[in-house]
């Protein structure tokens, strides 16, 4: 503190200064004032508000008291979106709620009716649910209260890191990336994200991501490769973004370099579809060794409204469109697109989310641990053997291309087998497939040892770094010991021996 007595002089005082400027005074106390007299009298000047507690046990119920204001909420808020077909299920629901607290305020047991309305609003959704068509489940997987990637990874994972940036100054919101644990175990979460509300969404831009969230999500991968994470993807987009901002810094070339990266990649790809899956834009970061699919989430090539405009000239068939594409979960299954299918708790994910997040955990690590103990190259031939499966077709010599009669005579015909024991239709087909094997053979056996003599194509750059390279040769060695098992069983015994 300053201490001025009356009569000194400061520097810069002057005659002039003096009769303008008051001279400060010294507080002097002959003791000092205890602390806790100056704290009682503030708080006797400041009482604070008047339900404020007096102790300590008094100020934690006080505190407990204004806590329970923000529990969680005990009924169904107006503003959840409510769909059409749940309207019923709402309904009863209400008048359950409205029953019970009619018999608390006037003290009636009603228990044994209350039970046996909840039965039957039970027993009601379960038949909803379980016969819904291909529209109305497209509507509850675009439901706005269905879980997102990011409700997902944070329910299931013990921790979670998350990771941004694609390495070229820019970053996309509408993907996710990060690192987390599952019991132990490291995964690469990479997966759509999309907003709750208006503001959420235009920051996420509906899920919808740009070329750099792609080419973030690939540098993710790359990095889960090199340090051998296992890869989980959540897919919940109604596309790529299709702008063009989007086209202008390359949309297609972001997805179509994901497609080929990850069949390189030699850690396993688990894929969830929770919502819905539309598209390249759904599909690039989807190529995995497993496919999972959520009970009510779609994956489609094209939305049915983009459908309906193309093939029927108007956005009115979007309903038409819905059933024949075959989008639902059961159809994937059946088409073998997909390859499980993640139960959902009893009226959706939407109605009860915290119910839902143990069956997509239980899921993952379920099939991880098929890929646990997998090589490199086992879990990359594994990859490319499930998408050379998709679809449904039939390979076989038809003349003239009349394959409705060929198909015909192919089914009643009995059939005969090669010298090597493939099926053929008649003699005649097997004939023609001994003498292309026949040629084949004798090719190899001409080239043995004038390999330099044969063009060889120049190899694209990348394609050793991926490691795709080393599967195709994996893939052809593997053809080739069938071959010889199948043509000399001696002569592929002889040939383990030489190696």
């Amino acid at each position: 503190m300053l201490n001025i007595q009356r009569g000194q002089r400061i520097a810069g005082d002057t005659a002039s200064s003096r009769s303008c400027v008051p001279r400060p005074t010294v507080l002097r106390t002959s003791k000092s004032i205890p602390r806790s007299r100056i704290v009682t009298h503030l708080n006797r000047s400041n009482p604070g508000p008047p339900d404020a507690p007096k102790d300590a046990q008094s100020g934690r119920e006080w505190l407990e008291s204004i806590l329970s204001r923000f529990g969680p909420v005990k009924d169904r808020a107006q503003s959840v979106t409510t769909l059409d077909f749940e309207k019923p299920l709402l309904e009863l629901d209400k008048r359950i709620k409205e029953v019970r607290k009619v018999a608390e305020d006037n003290g009636v047991d009603v228990s044994p009716q209350i039970a046996e309305l909840e039965t039957r609003a039970r027993q009601l959704r379960k038949e909803t649910y379980s016969r819904l068509t291909p529209v109305q489940r497209l509507q509850v997987a675009r439901h706005p209260n269905r879980p997102t990637c990011l409700d997902i990874i944070l329910n299931i994972t013990d921790k979670f890191v998350e990771l941004h940036g694609d390495r070229a100054g820019l970053d996309d919101p509408a993907i996710v990336c990060g690192i987390g644990s599952i019991d132990g175990t490291s995964f690469m979460f990479i997966g759509h994200q999309k907003g709750r509300n208006t503001k959420e969404n235009i920051r996420r831009n509906f899920g919808m991501p740009q070329p750099n969230g792609y080419r973030k999500a690939m540098r993710f991968m790359r990095h889960a490769d090199k340090f051998g994470l296992p890869i989980v993807t959540f897919v919940d987009t109604p596309g790529a973004y299709a702008g063009k901002t989007a086209e202008e810094l390359g949309q297609g070339e972001a997805i179509a370099y994901n497609l080929r990266e990850m069949f390189g990649l030699r850690v396993p790809i688990l894929s969830v579809v929770i919502g819905e899956g539309g598209s390249g834009g759904a599909l690039a970061i989807g190529c995995a060794n497993k496919n999972l699919i959520m009970e009510n989430a779609v994956y489609y090539v094209a939305s049915p409204e983009a459908c309906a405009a193309i093939l029927w000239k108007s956005r009115a068939a979007a309903g038409q469109a819905t059933e024949a594409l075959r989008i639902t979960a059961p159809e994937l299954i059946k088409y073998k697109v997909m390859d499980e299918i993640v139960p959902e708790p009893l009226g959706g994910a939407h109605a009860d989310p915290v119910s839902a997040f143990p069956y997509i955990k239980q899921a993952l690590l379920n099939n991880f641990e098929k890929y646990r103990h997998m090589t490199g190259e086992e879990i990359q031939l594994d990859r490319y053997a499930k998408f050379r499966q998709l679809g449904m077709f039939q390979e076989f010599i038809v003349k003239g291309g009349d394959w409705k009669n060929a198909l015909a005579e192919r089914a009643e015909a009995t059939g005969v087998f090669t010298k090597a024991g493939t099926w053929a239709a008649s003699e005649a087909e097997a004939r023609y497939i001994e003498q292309v094997v026949d040629a084949d053979e004798r090719w190899e056996k001409q080239m043995q040892g004038r390999e330099d003599w044969l063009n060889r194509p120049a190899q694209p750059p990348g394609l050793a770094r991926t490691g795709i390279m080393e599967m195709a040769v994996s893939m052809v060695e593997m053809r080739r010991r069938k071959q010889a098992s199948a043509s000399s069983p001696s002569a592929a015994a002889a040939s383990t021996v030489s190696v």
